[in-house]
């Protein structure tokens, strides 16, 4: 599951939460948009960057991204369910979104012993 937060102040509700249903580990990073990283760029003479400009004026530059690997569509759908509550009080139509993949197989990487 892969989750886009424009809304950072949420961050924390949505990890805490993730450990009351069961979500083992997640990794979260800091990212930037595309627009975001054009407006903010060199380029702010061209006219179409002060228009992408007036359009991102209220929305913060840089986001998180969440990303955690879940065992089963259980998981999955109570991982969904959590975000989406954690994030029903918001006005903001940009929030952000999620998505999943399907993962064949994953694998630890340890030292050896």
């Amino acid at each position: 599951m892969f989750i886009v937060l424009n809304e950072v102040d949420y961050l924390n509700d949505i990890l805490s939460r993730f450990v009351e249903v069961g979500v083992g580990g997640a990794t979260v990073f800091d990212s930037q948009g595309m627009a975001s990283l054009i407006v903010n760029s060199s380029n702010k003479g061209v006219p179409l960057f002060g228009y992408l400009k007036s359009l991102l004026e209220d929305s913060l530059p840089y986001n998180k991204t969440i990303f955690t690997v879940l065992q089963n569509e259980e998981l999955v759908q109570k991982a969904v369910t959590v975000v989406q509550e954690v994030l029903s009080d918001t006005s903001n139509q940009n929030v952000g979104f999620m998505f999943t993949i399907p993962i064949a197989k994953t694998y630890p990487m340890r030292l050896p012993v």
